[in-house]
């Protein structure tokens, strides 16, 4: 899921009048035709637009405006004039097909992900029931996506093919090093006083702003990964503002950023195995081994190749990760990521990996989207400033899990000498320094196979919110489990937004166990089609890549 980048006007706010809200009429009954969908009066204060910049998504009619809001929504920030300037949010809104009794707000992670065309996947995901009732709203979080200013940096920074993750020597650490401080250079020198207002917390009075602007009085919110904090931190912040809520793929709340990456690390290795055992268990269409640990060394044996010999001049070690991370999110990719793998190794043919890299891999447009990562997590919390203790956990991560171990670390790297001002942890529960945690009904969802948040933050974030019930797919291999297809799963959301109904919860979790969906069924690398993938937003390599 790429960025478009593209700029729309910005839609002016304006009052709708009360006799351009449409109501079924009598008459329109007594003649048995369909009534219009009914408008909710409370939400006239956006002007609602056809979105120009926006393709639809299955019969869902979107529409776009945009609020304002101001640059500095938190402490900090010592740039001229932050308080005087302000923020263009974008919004987006799928309307009801009926009469709209309630809102659900979307985010689907990231950091540094536009979230825009989630109300039209969201809405054609739910069931008719829901559509009926619900207006679906999601937004570009503030610096991505259409929202302006927007984060910046340096699109030459993934021209291929770029230098190998996992450092050699001192000397090529030494050049990871000066390109992680020179794209953190280039982010300051194009976000500016953006960059100090990039938090969480930011995001999260931007989310009320919203509400606001719509004139509820409290919104549904459904957050994937990364938007599991983010509504973890607006339902601390605005405990009155939130009917339902739903957490899906958690990030752990006791793990700030630097921590979290390096237990993600460690996870992504595991889904990376996960894989590896099922192209194992399909030998006899893939030919890479008949154990898991054969495939692992045809995979790692292939990453050494293209560091020697890049294919096309396009991709090398480090754009094979970036394509083939993908795996640690959804099955649906592995027959697609196998048959390339294969075609490569066993026929030396490199149009499936240059394919795969097409579709997953990063290049110029991936700039904003990490770029608005780096914003995000580099000012959410501290970081170590002793590239000696960097280097230490990244050699120690390495031996423990190849797969990405380096590759994370180098991913936020930038954050060593980032210019934007970092604050604590926003760290929620009944302690010293922490924030009131929200006591509402929540619903956590997770499946226990889940390559880039590992399910144990779920477990922690439902330690840490006394009204939650988790939700736990077991078995499950993808990130983002709410509305994907897992009958058990769906349902259990949908008689939660339907009337609050949740698992009974015990004491302690999971309060709900469903089984995971069948594994995928392996296809050669001709007959995969394009498998798209939901990247929900990963903590440690975001979803625009």
């Amino acid at each position: 899921m790429r960025s478009t980048g593209t700029q729309w006007a910005a839609v002016s706010a304006g009052v709708l009048l009360a006799s351009l809200i449409t109501a079924p009429t009598a008459q329109a009954a007594e003649n048995g035709t369909a009534a219009a969908p009914t408008t909710r009066i409370d939400q006239k204060a956006v002007g609602w637009q056809p979105c120009e910049d926006l393709d639809p998504v299955g019969d869902a009619k979107l529409e776009c405006a945009t609020i304002t809001v101001p640059l500095a929504r938190t402490t900090g920030g010592e740039r001229v004039n932050d308080l005087a300037e302000t923020v263009e949010i974008a919004l987006s809104r799928v309307r009801a097909t009926g009469t709209a009794e309630h809102t659900m707000l979307v985010n689907p992670g990231g950091p540094g992900s536009a979230g825009r065309m989630w109300a039209a996947h969201t809405h054609n995901r739910m069931p008719a029931e829901l559509r009926e009732t619900y207006d679906v709203v999601a937004f570009d979080p503030r610096g991505m996506g259409a929202s302006t200013p927007s984060v910046t940096c340096d699109p030459g920074f993934f021209t291929p093919v770029r230098k190998d993750t996992v450092p050699a020597d001192a000397a090529e650490e030494d050049a990871l090093r000066q390109d992680a401080e020179a794209y953190a250079t280039a982010c300051a020198e194009g976000a500016g006083p953006l960059l100090d207002h990039m938090r969480t917390e930011d995001t999260a009075h931007d989310m009320d702003a919203i509400r606001i602007a719509l004139d509820l009085e409290q919104v549904d919110y459904l957050g994937y990964s990364y938007g599991s904090y983010l509504g973890t931190v607006y339902s601390s912040l605005y405990p009155d503002s939130v009917r339902a809520v739903i957490l899906d793929s958690v990030v752990n709340p006791d793990n700030p950023w630097y921590e979290s990456n390096l237990v993600q690390s460690r996870a992504l290795d595991r889904a990376a195995h996960n894989f590896f055992a099922w192209v194992a268990r399909h030998d006899d269409t893939y030919g890479l081994g008949t154990h898991r640990e054969a495939v692992a060394d045809a995979y790692y044996d292939l990453r050494a190749e293209l560091r020697e010999s890049p294919l096309d001049d396009t991709v090398g070690p480090t754009e094979l990760e970036g394509a083939v991370i993908v795996v640690a999110y959804s099955g649906n990719v592995w027959p697609a990521v196998a048959g390339a793998l294969a075609a490569q190794v066993n026929d030396d043919d490199p149009a499936p990996l240059l394919a795969l890299h097409d579709s997953y891999g990063d290049d110029a447009d991936s700039d904003p989207g990490y770029g608005g990562y780096l914003a995000v997590q580099c000012t959410d919390a501290e970081w170590p400033g002793d590239w000696q203790a960097w280097r230490a956990n990244a050699e120690a991560v390495h031996e423990d899990a190849p797969f990405m171990g380096w590759h994370n670390i180098w991913y936020n790297a930038p954050c060593v000498t980032w210019e934007g001002e970092s604050a604590p942890w926003f760290q929620i529960g009944d302690g010293p320094y922490e924030h009131p945690a929200y006591d509402g009904d929540v619903l956590i969802v997770h499946a226990t196979g889940d390559g880039a948040t590992p399910v144990e933050g779920s477990h922690a974030l439902r330690g840490r919110l006394p009204g939650s019930s988790l939700v736990i797919e077991d078995g499950g291999i993808t990130h983002g489990v709410a509305l994907t297809g897992n009958t058990c799963v769906d349902e259990t959301v949908f008689a939660y937004l339907q009337d609050l109904t949740l698992p009974e919860r015990g004491v302690e979790g999971p309060d709900l166990t469903c089984d995971a969906r069948p594994e995928p069924q392996p296809r050669t690398a001709q007959s995969a089609p394009h498998a798209p993938v939901d990247r929900l937003g990963p903590i440690g390599l975001e979803t625009t890549r």
